[in-house]
């Protein structure tokens, strides 16, 4: 398996079973915000849950073809929408939709053909392969998981 491909798989494995483990999360710690003014770690999860839909169904079937990327949809509105839901699933299903539809992205990511990984293409006006871009929302899961482990830290 390419390197790559293979530290790609290895975080988002990884990070399925950190989500997992929050399941220990008591009711208030779950609902903590990360943050003064910010969201709780319910929040925060749940954001997750339609960006990793969007890469599934949005990106990674249109990566290397010759046709234009589907319009990425609006940030604020998803995030927002996703804030709503996330106040009003249990902690429990929560985890299970996030856990859920990252083992498809996981699956997705896993059957992209190897000699894909060295090949561009182009989100925009940038150049990325997949490495760069898998790697971009490993970053943000990690920015995310930093916040999470701080104010678990605090509670």
């Amino acid at each position: 398996m390419n390197e790559t491909k293979k530290q790609i798989l290895l975080h988002f494995k990884d990070f399925v079973d950190r989500v997992e483990d929050l399941k220990y999360l008591s009711e208030e710690q779950w609902r903590s915000p990360i943050d003064k003014g910010q969201w709780s770690i319910a929040e925060v999860i749940g954001h997750l849950i339609p960006w990793d839909e969007f890469v599934l169904r949005q990106r990674i079937p249109y990566l290397f073809k010759e046709t234009q990327l589907p319009k990425g949809p609006d940030t604020e509105q998803i995030n927002n929408q996703a804030s709503v839901d996330s106040k009003r699933r249990t902690k429990e299903e929560t985890i299970e939709v996030f856990i859920e539809g990252r083992k498809n992205l996981i699956n997705a990511i896993d059957n992209l053909e190897e000699d894909l990984w060295t090949q561009d293409f182009i989100i925009g006006e940038v150049e990325l392969t997949l490495f760069s871009y898998f790697f971009s929302i490993a970053e943000h899961d990690e920015h995310h998981f930093g916040q999470i482990q701080r104010v678990l830290r605090l509670v």
